[in-house]
């Protein structure tokens, strides 16, 4: 390899992305250990888990967006269809874990890559290229390895029902795709904090109805106390931070960058199984996670190439600012600032 395409590998858009895709890694690993810790002592309130979440984000971005006092970018009505998936889909993620063990959910929920592509493919209009792909079958084939091991290992048995809880998974994943998808085109033409404070509303209202339905019982039978509480004010917590960086790197880097790097988040919990519980895995693990770190490299790396056209888009920009001076819908300017969402 040339000192050249190293130089266009290690771009600072290339490193920021894979720093914020591990971030994200990360929290979206300490919520699988919350939801398996809270199944493990029985506590099946999945809607719940979540409501917490939406409630932080209505409340920080809400603020924003009554301060700012700026009309929405895109019908109100899209954000109720987004705030359905998205809570489906975290319901039905986490509702797995009473069936299935942690190492499942998470190689299962790599399905989301393929729908995601797929999906940014059709409706996107998004061109993935061969070093692309090739980064994509890098990845899975580390994610390939990690299953391997577990069926080495034993690690993947446990469960009361692992048939359904994986196919909980599929669905799960396979709804975050779209809501992925969807926020990725809407903090790029929209707007970062009116996406986030209407997520959090809709999602809020929606889980509040659905908690009412399936789970109010649950709730009640639950005897509070720190075990019980901490694993839930942990999640909130992460699944907030996770939301709101996640349109960080969506407008960044894209879906499938995001999806991507969150594959790593199975080698994470090795980590951690490793230092807080101190089990011994498989070294396969190891090499997978190295296999994904290469692969999120060749997926990310050369995009300087495949985004070249500076001169034209230069011009394009600067006409489309002399004829909207204020910033209307499609100007990159709007979301610039801020953002959160995760697709690629």
């Amino acid at each position: 390899m040339t000192l050249m395409n190293l130089e266009n590998i290690w771009t600072r858009k290339t490193l920021i992305g894979l720093a914020l895709g591990q971030f994200l890694s990360l929290l979206i690993t300490s919520t699988g250990f919350t939801s398996s810790e809270l199944a493990k002592k029985g506590i099946n309130a999945p809607t719940s888990q979540s409501f917490l979440n939406y409630v932080l984000l209505a409340i920080v971005y809400g603020a924003v967006l009554i301060h700012r006092r700026k009309a929405f970018k895109a019908k109100w009505y899209y954000y109720i269809v987004l705030g359905l998936v998205d809570v489906e889909a975290n319901f039905l993620v986490v509702k797995a874990y009473q069936y299935t063990s942690l190492t499942s959910v998470m190689l299962l929920d790599c399905w989301s890559i393929p729908s995601v592509m797929l999906l940014t493919w059709l409706f996107l209009k998004t061109k993935y290229r061969f070093k692309k792909i090739t980064g994509v079958i890098v990845c899975v084939a580390g994610l390939v390895l990690v299953v391997f091991s577990d069926v080495h290992s034993g690690d993947r048995s446990g469960g009361s029902n692992p048939r359904k809880g994986d196919l909980l998974v599929i669905a799960g994943a396979t709804l975050y795709a779209i809501s992925n998808v969807s926020e990725e085109f809407l903090v790029k033409n929209a707007d970062r904090v009116e996406l986030m404070a209407m997520l959090g509303i809709f999602g809020g209202i929606i889980s509040a109805i659905q908690i009412c339905i399936l789970e109010r019982n649950e709730l009640r039978s639950i005897h509070w106390s720190a075990g019980a509480a901490l694993p839930f004010i942990g999640f909130a917590v992460a699944m907030f931070m996770f939301y709101s960086l996640v349109p960080v790197l969506l407008k960044r880097n894209g879906s499938t960058m995001l999806n991507l790097s969150l594959l790593t988040s199975d080698m994470w919990s090795v980590v951690i199984r490793i230092f807080a519980y101190h089990e011994k895995v498989d070294w396969m693990y190891f090499v997978a996670f190295g296999a994904v770190v290469v692969g999120l490299i060749i997926y990310s790396g050369g995009e300087k190439d495949e985004d070249e056209q500076p001169a034209n888009v230069g011009e394009e920009d600067k006409q489309d600012e002399e004829a909207n001076p204020e910033g209307g819908s499609h100007s990159k300017a709007n979301v610039a600032g801020t953002s959160k969402t995760w697709v690629s």
